[in-house]
């Protein structure tokens, strides 16, 4: 057999094994550094191997914190998550490909070949293990592929977080002088490890300063903090990425639905093809009951500004204002994220009003979704954004703002060219820091946080929702409290027809006992089985799985459990404070 052949046969059976244990290394085992390794052909076969690492389409836009609520409430937002018996994120199999690679390509190859793709797999290292530090804190660090024989390091303890972070750090450097300064949203490149490294340091930089307690309490946020705001400014200055803006006013919008990932904004995205057969399901998503009808909660909507830049919450009654009325006037992005009154589908020019069939808060999301031809299961082939400009200069932002320098200029050059794109007034530092958003502050259980900083969190949320990073930023700020409050949806004052987009014709029809007759457009929701008010037939907004207790335990939940398989192999593994196990 052919090496090339053998290699791309060893890189599937390891890319798709069902067990995830060090034992497994049949597939490695099999590829000689001595013959793989010998082209650049090679280096970049088993390079485009680790791209798996890549997180998919469903990954991203499955959000469903606080942001996107859904029918059924996650173990997450209950508290009751348990101890696994094995799983639970506690995977290592990309990690041994990454290590076996790094040892082994330049035994025959000169560097000056093999640079760029060392720069690559430590890209690849620091984002694994980046994601494993959110996951569980402190692990083990490992720099060489663990064999069978190898029972000191499979009997390894966990590595402090400090140690683990500064070798993510001097990983994620490394690459970013090793890859090409090439501009390429396919590839792994200079521009996407600067991305990444404002992701990494932003998120720990916070996480340090916000988590005090005993449990974390580690020093050096600020240099965290300040690594952020660099990598942030080494990518904006190099003139590569803009805001991707556009004739129509759905730029927004065009940034997720159209095929191709827009080459000036998207730094990294996952590819996909109907000539190559690779689909995702977010027309379908959105669109059925079949995935827990996500839609918007209340309470983000109303954090939506007014076009002028003025506070929605300020707005005498804002919480009893029903829908069509609450749609107007806000900011642009509203209407391009959820369906609001004028919606029509891409390619089509018929007026759709929201599906509550689909959306269980009645804020159906738009993002994401195409054109109606990609309307069946898993049909969808608009590639997914992975690394955007949007969120390194919402990094460059907030990291600034938490270092406490941030200036007007820093805003000019950041947020100012997210609110150009959809007509929004810029953010004004000094108006904000004098007066604080009342409803925003409320949310959170940290009330020294600057008006400022409240602003740029909110330009955050709505800019990157569904982009899966809610979860992320709720434990770094540590406002898991923010996970138990009651989830709401559309506000309606009671029983009766309701015209969602004011063009005359009745879209939802709210009862009690039988069902009126009446024609069949619109959708006849009964009061206590198919949709709750907040009070009853007085009215309120609706209510979202509200006999459901939410929990958050402050002293837990912010780090994920170790299995109890990997406990019982390694002895030396301790627990996650505050998960019982019974070991």
């Amino acid at each position: 057999m052919k090496k090339h052949n053998l290699l791309v046969i060893c890189l599937l059976l390891l890319g798709f094994s069902s067990c995830n244990k060090f034992m497994d290394r049949d597939p490695l085992a099999k590829i000689s550094p001595d013959n793989f390794f010998k082209t650049e052909k090679d280096l970049k076969l088993y390079i485009n191997s680790m791209y798996t690492m890549v997180p998919d389409a469903e990954t991203i836009y499955n959000e469903d914190m606080d942001n996107v609520v859904k029918s059924s409430v996650s173990e997450f937002l209950t508290g009751k998550r348990q101890v696994p018996v094995t799983g639970g994120g506690w995977s290592w199999a990309e990690l041994r490909k990454i290590n076996y690679f790094l040892i082994n390509c330049n035994k025959v190859l000169p560097y000056a070949t093999t640079r760029k793709y060392i720069g690559a797999a430590k890209f690849f290292r620091a984002w694994f293990y980046f994601e494993m530090i959110k996951k569980f804190g402190d692990v083990p660090w490992y720099n060489t592929p663990l064999d069978v024989n190898d029972q000191a390091l499979l009997q390894k303890a966990r590595d402090p977080r400090k140690l683990v972070m500064d070798s993510v750090m001097a990983d994620i450097d490394s690459a970013i002088v090793s890859l090409d300064a090439v501009k390429n949203n396919e590839l792994i490149t200079k521009w996407t490890a600067l991305a990444l490294k404002a992701r990494i340091c932003l998120f720990e930089g916070t996480f340090r300063k916000y988590h005090k307690e005993a449990n974390f309490n580690l020093p050096d946020e600020n240099k965290f903090l300040q690594a952020a705001a660099d990598a942030a400014a080494q990518l904006m200055a190099s003139g590569q990425y803009r805001i991707f803006t556009s004739t129509t006013t759905s730029a927004y919008r065009d940034l997720f639905a159209t095929k191709a990932a827009n080459t000036d904004e998207i730094i990294l995205s996952r590819k996909y093809s109907a000539g190559l057969q690779i689909y995702h399901n977010a027309n379908y998503y959105t669109i059925t009951a079949s995935y827990g009808q996500p839609g918007l909660e209340k309470s983000f909507v109303n954090s939506y500004l007014m076009k002028d830049g003025s506070r929605f919450t300020d707005k005498p009654g804002f919480d009893k204002i029903q829908f069509y009325a609450e749609c107007q006037d806000r900011d642009p992005r509203l209407a391009q994220t959820i369906r609001t009154p004028g919606y029509t589908r891409i390619g089509n020019t018929n007026k759709l009003v929201p599906d509550f069939g689909a959306a269980v808060t009645g804020y159906q999301l738009i993002k994401y979704v195409t054109d109606e031809t990609q309307d069946s299961y898993v049909k969808n082939d608009n590639d997914m954004p992975v690394f955007r400009y949007a969120e390194v200069l919402l990094n460059f932002a907030e990291a600034r703002a938490e270092l406490g320098v941030l200036t007007q200029g820093d805003i000019d050059q950041s947020i100012k060219l997210l609110r150009d794109r959809v007509g929004m007034p810029n953010l004004n530092v000094a108006a904000a820091n004098a007066n604080p958003d009342a409803y925003e502050a409320a949310r959170y259980s940290n009330k020294t946080i600057s008006g400022v900083l409240l602003e740029i969190r909110r330009e955050r949320r709505i800019e990157l929702v569904i982009e899966n990073f809610r979860w992320s930023d709720i434990c770094r700020w540590k406002e898991g409290s923010m996970l138990t409050r009651p989830f709401k949806g559309m506000y309606f004052p009671g029983v009766g027809q309701f015209d969602l987009d004011n063009d005359g014709k009745v879209d939802v029809v709210i009862y009690e006992g039988t069902k009126p007759t009446g024609p069949k457009g619109p959708a006849y929701l009964k009061l206590g089985t198919e949709i709750d008010l907040e009070n009853g037939t007085s009215g309120g907004s609706v209510m979202i799985n509200r006999n459901i207790a939410k929990g958050f335990n402050e002293n837990r939940d912010y780090l994920y459990p170790v299995p109890i398989q990997e406990r019982t192999l390694n002895k030396h593994l301790t627990q996650n404070p505050n998960w019982n196990d019974g070991l």
